[in-house]
């Protein structure tokens, strides 16, 4: 892999998409809601696939994917949104996010609070395509959203609340399809979340210098110089999670062999980190998006 200079990680790219195609007011409120920068998205969205496979025994209803899919881009953004509002002082002085718009100036903090509540508002708006157990589960992740921009103040552990409420979306499926959330969704959802916490530590090796300097905490920070076994280790608790997770609701074998599928991958990732190079824990956390793919397609496989 050739070497990056630090300034080409940055998540904000001049001249792409965004600033060829779109109108200039749209702009900064298009790279706010991380639209050009779809991994998140995505990340997000094979985990809630994957339970709706799970739940519905094979494909989904239509209707379920639209509202699903729509909620988890929705609420990603908003959550990216709070995110930059409240980190607003300290991406400037971070390399990867220094040109983000509340950090550069482009746009002001009222401007992102109205847009803020733009999105919850459309958000809030799926919840009538909901069952009502399902709206009280949907609503109950709020406080994660808001709580965790501010997680890397006071814990260590800011990736294990953002894996929390990222991968809320396959609780909700359960209680939508369902109507309850046995112990093996709960186990999912579990692995979804040492997943992140594996992905989301790679991804913090990226800003370690930075986020250190300004005094700010992540598992990256934590784990130091042993950050390649601490996400080996919960890369592995995924794999147990997820493998226990599928047989608690009724996976079939099929299933087990994705899950090996991507203990393989999650292996070589682990094989491939090196802490002191930024660009390859970049190329590595960009990697999830497969796992999430062999997820949901591990789960379609199981329930045929």
């Amino acid at each position: 892999m050739s070497t990056l200079n630090r300034s080409d990680l940055s998540d904000i790219h001049p001249g792409d998409w965004v600033d060829r195609r779109l109108p200039v007011a749209w702009r900064p409120y298009t790279r706010l809601a991380r639209l050009d920068r779809p991994v998140g998205i995505w990340l997000t969205l094979f985990p809630c696939w994957a339970a709706l496979i799970q739940t519905s025994n094979g494909l989904p209803s239509l209707r379920q994917i639209v509202v699903f899919t729509l909620g988890a881009l929705i609420m990603r953004s908003a959550g990216s949104t709070v995110n930059d509002i409240a980190d607003r002082k300290f991406d400037g002085h971070v390399e990867r996010t220094r040109l983000r718009p509340l950090a550069s100036g482009q746009i002001g903090t009222l401007e992102a609070i109205v847009f803020l509540v733009v999105q919850l508002a459309l958000a809030a708006s799926l919840l009538f395509f909901l069952t009502p157990y399902t709206r009280l589960i949907a609503v109950c992740v709020l406080p994660l959203v808001f709580i965790y921009p501010l997680c890397k103040r006071f814990t260590y552990w800011p990736q294990a609340v953002l894996g929390a409420a990222f991968n809320w979306g396959m609780l909700m499926a359960w209680a939508e399809v369902v109507g309850n959330i046995p112990v093996g969704a709960l186990l999912m959802w579990a692995g979804a979340i040492t997943w992140q916490i594996g992905y989301d530590t790679v991804y913090a090796y990226v800003d370690l210098k930075d986020d250190a300097h300004l005094g700010l905490k992540s598992t990256a920070i934590l784990f130091d110089r042993h950050g390649k076994a601490w996400i080996g280790f919960f890369y592995a608790l995924t794999v147990v999670a997820w493998s226990l997770g599928g047989w608690f609701v009724g996976m079939s074998l099929p299933y087990a062999l994705g899950m090996l599928v991507i203990t393989v991958h999650l292996a070589w990732q682990v094989w491939q980190i090196d802490l002191s190079r930024p660009e390859i824990n970049y190329r590595l956390f960009l990697a999830n998006i497969l796992t999430g793919v062999m997820l949901a397609a591990a789960a379609l496989l199981g329930v045929s």
